[in-house]
This record gives C-alpha cells, structure tokens and sequence, in this order.
C-alpha cells in the first residue's frame, strides 16, 4: 500500500469519526508526523497535498529544513518536548509550537508565532506539560506576550493499545479548553484518532498509520 492510499485510509477514518460525532470532517485538521523520516518522506507527503507536518526534535528539523523551506503552504509544527535553550531556534524553524509548558519557555520565544499550550493530565514521568492547576496563571501569561497567539490545548495521555482507555484525558482536556476558551485541541494519533475526534479533537497527530515503521521505509 503506497503513501497516497495509506493517506485516504486515515482520512476515511477520521471522516467517519467525525459523522458519529455529528461534526465536520473538515473542522479536523491532519498533521502527518514526519519525525525520524528521512526528508524524502516529507516531500512525497507534500507533493501529494499534505500541508501541516509535525515533528519532534529541533536538531532533526533543522537538518531537513534547507530542503522544504520553499513548500508554499506547508506549516511545521513543533510536537516534542522543547528546552528553553533550543527556543530561539524553535521560533526560527516553525510555524507552531504545541508545547509551551511553562511561562519561561514562552517568554524565550521572541519571534511571531501560533502557539498551544501542552497539558500534562497522565501521571508518567516521561509525559511533560503543565498541570491542569498550573493552567489558568500560564493561559494569562502566554496571552500576555504580543508576538504570540495562542490558539490552543495539546496532550498526551498514557499510551494503551486499547483506544478507549485515551477518552478520560481527552474528555478532560476538551473541558480544559471550554474553561479556557481555547478552540484548538490537538488530541489523538494514529491508534486511538476516532476516539479523540468523538471527544472533540481539532488536529490528530498521525505517523504510524501514514508512514508506517522507520525501518519499513528508510
């Protein structure tokens, strides 16, 4: 199965998804995970009309980005944990920064930029984010800074081959965004994607069912 099909596969999906929901399939944005792909995956991904691409590593990024700076309406967004350090770099490389956990990151990032802010909701030490209880001084203080716009929520919860074990944090993080008046819940991926969309996700984040494995395609 080739790229395109693997494509109209998640998109059938997440179409279905949404009508059982009684939302628009069009209200759910895809952002195809492109992280520890080898730059040539990306390019096939936007010659075939994927637009919003997700990556994790700023190093990783920085590499591939001589090599897709000129894709006219492409946005990489920035879905891995992100130190203050890299910061400045972040803002140079992306268009959106799903990960703002902290007023001093935020801060650090001095250049216009859409920003969401990452709620941790799972007790795992490998999970980051900001508490829910944290949540409020943080929204205030990213809101407060001119050259960002926040726009919305990202989480990750425990990771489970059963899907339904994820609808507790997305339901959660939806009422997070209600309380907050954020829009933007950027929710699911590629094993647990219809549930996320059932619980009001605004943007999936899908690697795995569009690419497969690494090793499959490098």
């Amino acid at each position: 199965m080739g790229l395109q099909d693997r494509w109209d596969a998640v998109r059938e999906r997440m179409t279905k998804a949404a009508q059982r929901a009684g939302r628009k399939p069009e209200a759910v944005t895809m952002l195809a995970v492109t992280k520890v792909f080898p730059v040539e995956t990306l390019l096939e991904a936007y010659s075939l009309g994927m637009r919003e691409f997700g990556e994790n590593y700023v190093q990783e990024f920085e590499r591939k980005f001589p090599f897709v700076a000129g894709c006219e309406g492409a946005r990489f967004h920035l879905i891995g944990h992100l130190q203050s350090n890299k910061a400045r770099k972040a803002a140079d490389l992306f268009q959106v920064i799903q990960t703002v956990d902290s007023a001093k990151l935020a801060r650090r990032l001095e250049l216009p930029l859409e920003v969401m802010i990452e709620v941790k909701l799972s007790e795992e030490e490998s999970k980051h984010g900001a508490a829910p209880e944290e949540l409020g001084a943080l929204v205030a203080a990213v809101r407060a800074l001119p050259n960002l716009r926040l726009t919305g929520l990202m989480t990750m919860p425990p990771w489970s081959e059963d899907a339904e074990a994820a609808r507790p944090y997305f339901r959660r993080l939806r009422a997070l965004g209600e309380q907050y008046g954020l829009e933007q819940l950027s929710m699911g991926m590629s094993h647990d994607l219809e549930v996320a969309i059932e619980e009001g996700s605004t943007m999936v984040r899908v690697g795995t069912a569009l690419f497969g494995s690494r090793k499959a395609l490098l």
